[in-house]
């Protein structure tokens, strides 16, 4: 280890011009990688609906589909748009009334029941379907043309219309989040480190290894939007205490050694045999997000894990590199540390750990009770400003045609046109279902078949199935409309058994099942493999379970808080954050407790461990939880999407929450359960004899 640190100081200049020479491929990386904003297309794919999709996509041409709502607009007209959205690359059909009324026939004439479903208000709404997916590039390009071309005269509904508000939201939010952390991470080692220049070559370095991680994704392919917001800041967060541990590995050094470079190298040695097993658990915690049936959670671990381990490699190789170079400018720029060392907190908390542990289990039960009451919400509408196109436009279509999810029924081909009646009969019945239609409906009304176009019959029809579309007043992603989708199955099923239910709300719902699955399975896959990965590295069987309870008790307060202040979370947020929590401030727990083993090997008695572990550990910790706290807060305060917003709240708030847990829970655990620690402790049974 100690060799290969001194290669390093050795090739310092080397390494710094390196590392900036693969800024370049980073930079080409990261722009090439395609982000997602679709969370719809992280379901699995052997899903019924997904095959759906699929169908609708390869058989019907149709990859998606808008529903314009066009105002004051006569059927004349409509048919001049109508012709110029179809000549918009993408775009497979354009369908209104005005393809059944022609130019001649007025609406008017049109029974009351059917008008006030197709035209209210001087709004008529008009089908548009794209051969592309719904988050498709294409798609999305269609979506801004077809924006240009019909101006203010018209609104642009579904789901396309609002993936792409999300990504121009989100992208021109990336570098306002950038921006706080650093600022707000800035201000932090100012007052945590001795000198003025010291904080931002530390940050340099860690906005290099940030750069490697984006650029790599290109071997990704593509990330989600969500990913692309936190995973720097996040990153900025979680590794920012292994560049203070070397900063304050060198300085420790240089008073011991005679020139810098062996100063360093012996900072390194000591850095990286620490860090490892430090980060180890980080990136456990990460990866334990693969386990997600929602592959979101794949894509958020496998980018952060890398970033984690990148940050590894960058503060053992390129911040060394920087530190040595640029030496004088740093001891030129030294101040005097402002931070306090806590001396008194750590005092109080030796002195009153029995207050302390009373504290913990009057307030475990109501942490218990509000992490498992969490309000949830799935709806991706509602993370979104109302005051986004889509948003609005999806709000029209609501409040107007009363069209607010979308079921769409594949049946096969074979069952005639008076059973598929007969089935849409019952399901016009059920409760929150406004109409639903089929071809065998539409050529069933006082207009012949020949009056209806090819491109009218080739929307509910092909060699293999027929379509219906189903309309549903019952929002997405309710406990009503996932109930109405379960009886539509079973309606359909009746008439035929291979019948497939797809569509935005049969997408939603098997969205918010997944996620309740994914919300206990994940958080038990990262308990565990931390919690393995803690017995290996400090030889126990009681100390991980000491460290888990000390951190589930802060994660259990975290996301309980959000019960208490009737806060709903989106669901990702209340998936992953007890993961990234835990995986991410399980350090601070390991850092104080290997060094009270240590010090309890040497004889000291178990308040002496307590207090000298505590003592030497407390800035740090404070430190480092400050810093995750400043990397993510500005993001939950100034994103407007709330996906994004809410979870990054939730980190920053976590931050804290667990670091308060650490410094004063543990401590006591840590005196309390000493004769069980000795006893189950590799090295430790003659510390109790």
């Amino acid at each position: 280890m100690l060799k290969f640190a001194e290669k390093i100081c050795k090739y310092k200049k080397l390494i710094l011009i390196i590392a900036l020479l693969l800024l370049i491929p980073s930079i080409i990386g990261m722009k090439a990688t395609r982000i997602n904003y679709d969370i719809l297309v992280y379901l699995p794919e052997d899903i019924e609906t997904i095959k759906g999709e699929t169908i609708l996509s390869e058989q019907f041409d149709m990859g998606a589909f808008s529903v314009v709502i066009v105002e004051d607009m006569n059927t004349k007209d409509i048919q001049k748009l109508e012709n110029e959205i179809s000549k918009l690359d993408n775009v497979e059909l354009v369908i209104s009334i005005a393809d059944v009324l022609g130019s001649n026939i007025p609406v008017e004439m049109l029974p009351k029941e059917i008008t006030d479903k197709i035209h209210k208000d001087g709004s008529t709404p008009m089908l548009v379907t794209f051969k592309d997916g719904i988050s498709s590039d294409s798609t999305m390009s269609t979506i801004e043309e077809l924006r240009k071309l019909t101006d203010k005269q018209c609104k642009i509904s579904g789901m396309s219309a609002t993936v792409l508000d999300t990504r121009d939201l989100s992208n021109s939010e990336i570098a306002i989040y950038v921006i706080i952390a650093v600022v707000l991470c800035l201000i932090i080692l100012q007052l945590a480190l001795d000198s003025y220049i010291a904080p931002i070559f530390l940050l340099l370095n860690i906005g290099i290894a940030i750069l490697y991680n984006m650029g790599s994704n290109i071997l990704l392919r593509e990330i989600s939007y969500i990913t692309k917001a936190i995973s720097a800041v996040l990153q900025l967060g979680v590794t920012m205490d292994f560049a203070i541990f070397l900063y304050h590995s060198y300085k420790s050094e240089k008073e011991k050694r005679t020139n810098n470079d062996e100063a360093m190298a012996h900072a390194i040695s000591k850095t990286l045999v620490s860090v490892v097993g430090s980060s180890l658990t980080t990136i456990a915690g990460f990866l334990a997000l693969c386990s997600m049936n929602l592959s979101l959670g794949k894509d958020i671990g496998i980018v952060m894990a890398k970033g984690v381990f990148l940050g590894v490699v960058s503060v053992v190789t390129i911040l060394p590199a920087m530190l040595l170079v640029f030496d004088k400018w740093i001891e030129k720029t030294k101040h005097k540390e402002i931070l306090p060392r806590f001396e008194r907190l750590k005092n109080f908390n030796i002195k009153h750990y029995k207050a302390i542990i009373i504290v913990f289990l009057i307030i475990l039960p109501f942490a218990i009770y509000g992490y498992s009451n969490i309000k949830v919400y799935y709806n991706l509408d509602k993370s979104l400003p109302d005051t986004l196109l889509s948003v609005e436009a999806n709000n029209a279509l609501k409040n107007d045609f009363n069209m607010v999810s979308t079921e769409l029924a594949l049946i096969s081909k074979d069952v005639p046109n008076y059973k598929v009646n007969e089935m849409l009969n019952e399901i016009e019945k059920l409760d929150g279902i406004e109409w639903a239609l089929s071809y065998s409906k539409i050529a069933g009304t006082e207009f012949p078949d020949s009056m209806l176009s090819e491109d009218v019959k080739s929307i509910f029809e092909n060699d293999k199935y027929q379509l219906v579309i189903i309309n549903s007043k019952y929002e997405m992603a309710t406990d009503e409309l996932n109930e109405q989708v379960n009886e539509v199955n079973k309606i359909i099923k009746v008439y035929d058994k291979n019948a497939i239910l797809a569509g935005e709300g049969p997408l939603m719902k098997d969205l918010v099942e997944i996620s309740d699955h994914d919300f206990n399975s994940v958080n038990g896959v990262s308990i565990v493999i931390i919690f393995i990965i803690m017995i290996c590295v400090l030889k126990s069987i009681s100390l991980p379970v000491i460290l888990m309870v000390v951190i589930e008790f802060a994660i259990f307060i975290n996301m309980g808080f959000s019960t208490y202040t009737n806060t709903t979370l989106p669901f990702i947020a209340s998936i992953v954050i007890g993961t990234i929590q835990l995986g991410a401030t399980i350090d601070y727990a390991i850092l104080i407790t290997t060094k009270f083993i240590s010090y309890r090997k040497e004889g000291k008695t178990k308040k002496e461990a307590v207090d000298e572990a505590l003592g030497s550990s407390i800035s740090s910790i404070i430190v480092s939880g400050l810093c995750f706290f400043g990397a993510t807060f500005g993001v939950g305060t100034c994103s407007k999407i709330e996906m994004i917003g809410s979870l990054c709240t939730l980190m920053s708030r976590g931050a804290i929450v667990s670091m308060i847990s650490v410094i004063m829970v543990l401590p006591a655990f840590l005196i309390l359960f000493d004769k069980v620690i000795c006893k189950t402790t590799v090295g430790m049974k003659k510390v109790c004899q």
